[in-house]
C-alpha cells in the first residue's frame, strides 16, 4: 500500500496524484502584475519535484487589491497571457495548479520588502486602500471605508478575476480570506466596525466572502474545484475576535455556498504568543474544522518533515498537506518524501538517475 501522503485525491474533477501542496508565498516579482521567467522556474520546478498541486501567490483582482506594486494579477488579458506558459509547463509534469485570488484591502500600498515595505501614499507610487471600516491595519495609514456600490464593483472584479483564471487554463481557484486582507478584514470584528448589511453580527460580517463565492461559482465550470483560505482565528484576546468556532460556522456556509476544500491558517491582525509557535502548531485547526463540517480541509504551520505530513494525512487530521518554507528549501520534497516513506516515485526521466522509479529496499 502506499502511505497516506501519496494517495491520489479527487476534488470534482480534478484528481491529485498525493496530498502535498505548494502553499502560496509571494514572490515580489511582477511589475504591472505580469509573472515571467522567475515564476515559471520558481513553480516549474515545484511541480519537477513532484508536488501535487501548487497554489500561486495571492494574484490581485484589480490594480489596487495589490499590497505592492510588484505582486501578480489578473485584471487584464496581457496577465492571462502571461501566466498561460506557466500553467501549462506545472501541469505537463503532472501537477495540478490553483490560482489564489486576492484583495489586500486596507493592507495594501506597499514598497517592495527590500525597500522597507514601508507604507506608500499615492504621490510616491502607492494608491488610496479601502476596506470594511477605517480602521488602521498596519499602524501606518488608515483606510477608507468602503461604500456599498464599491464592495459590488469588488464582487464584480472577483468574477472577473475567475473567468480570467479559467481562460489561463488554472485548475482550480483559492479564495485568500485569511491573513489580514480584505475578506478577514469584513468577517472579523477587529476590523469591520460596519453598521449596515456587511457589519455587526455573524452573518452580515461573513456576506461579502459568500457573495463572492456565489458569484465565482456562477462564471466558472461546474467540474472546476473553488477552496478557500481562512484565518481560523485572530490570536486575539478580545471578546470580539475571530474564534475557532466561527471558522467552523462559515466554512459550513462555504460549504453549502460550493467551497470544496478550506486551509486552516491563522492571524492577520496579531501574532501568536512565542511559545505558542511550534511544528505543526496550527494543524488543530483544520482537524476540528474537518471533523466538524466534513469538508476537506488543509493544514499548514511549520510542517517539515515527510513523517509529520503522512501521520496528518493517515490520523484524519487534514487532506491536504500545505508546505510553504519547506518548499524553498528543497523543491523536491515530495520526491525525496516518497523515498523516505516507501512510496513509488515518479521523478521526470531527465532526473532519474537521482530518483530511482522502483521503489526503494
Amino acid at each position: 500500500m502506499e502511505p497516506h501522503l501519496f494517495s491520489p485525491l479527487s476534488i470534482r474533477s480534478v484528481q491529485l496524484k498525493n496530498r502535498l501542496v505548494m502553499s502560496p508565498m509571494q514572490q515580489y516579482s511582477s511589475p504591472d502584475g505580469l509573472v515571467g521567467a522567475w515564476h515559471l522556474v520558481h513553480l516549474g520546478s515545484r511541480a519537477v519535484g513532484g508536488i501535487g498541486l501548487i497554489i500561486t501567490e495571492a494574484t490581485a483582482v484589480s490594480p489596487e487589491g495589490r499590497n505592492t506594486p510588484f505582486d501578480t494579477g489578473l485584471w487584464n488579458e496581457a496577465q492571462v497571457e502571461a501566466w498561460r506558459p506557466v500553467v501549462r509547463f506545472v501541469q505537463d509534469q503532472g501537477a495540478k495548479i490553483a490560482v489564489q485570488l486576492w484583495h489586500a484591502g486596507g493592507k495594501g500600498s506597499h514598497a517592495h520588502p527590500a525597500a522597507g515595505f514601508h507604507h506608500l501614499p499615492p504621490d510616491q507610487g502607492g494608491w488610496i486602500t479601502k476596506s470594511a471600516s477605517a480602521v488602521s491595519l498596519d499602524q501606518q495609514h488608515t483606510p477608507e471605508a468602503l461604500t456599498v456600490a464599491e464592495i459590488q464593483t469588488l464582487i464584480a472584479e472577483f468574477a472577473q478575476g475567475a473567468r480570467r483564471a479559467v481562460q489561463a487554463g488554472f485548475d482550480a481557484i483559492e479564495l485568500h480570506a485569511g491573513h489580514g486582507y480584505l475578506f478577514h478584514q469584513f468577517y472579523s470584528a477587529l476590523a469591520n466596525h460596519r453598521t449596515d448589511d456587511y457589519g455587526g453580527s455573524f452573518d452580515n460580517r461573513v456576506q461579502l466572502l459568500l457573495q463572492t463565492v456565489q458569484a465565482i461559482r456562477a462564471v466558472i465550470p461546474e467540474a472546476m474545484p473553488l477552496l478557500v483560505r481562512l484565518s481560523a482565528v485572530d490570536f486575539s484576546a478580545e471578546a470580539h475576535a475571530w474564534h475557532l468556532a466561527d471558522s467552523v460556522r462559515l466554512t459550513r456556509l462555504l460549504q453549502q455556498h460550493g467551497v470544496d476544500v478550506v486551509t486552516a491558517s491563522a492571524g492577520g491582525f496579531s501574532a501568536p504568543e512565542k511559545s505558542q509557535v511550534g511544528p505543526l502548531y496550527q494543524v488543530p485547526y483544520a482537524e476540528k474544522i474537518r471533523a466538524e463540517t466534513g469538508v476537506l480541509t488543509g493544514a499548514v504551520g511549520l510542517i517539515t518533515t515527510p513523517q509529520q505530513a503522512n501521520d496528518l494525512i493517515a490520523n484524519g487530521q487534514a487532506d491536504l498537506v500545505l508546505l510553504a518554507r519547506e518548499l524553498l528549501r528543497d523543491p523536491y520534497f515530495p520526491l525525496r518524501a516518497a523515498a523516505v516513506l516507501g512510496a513509488a516515485t515518479a521523478a521526470p526521466v531527465q532526473y532519474g538517475r537521482a530518483f530511482p522509479t522502483h521503489r526503494p529496499h
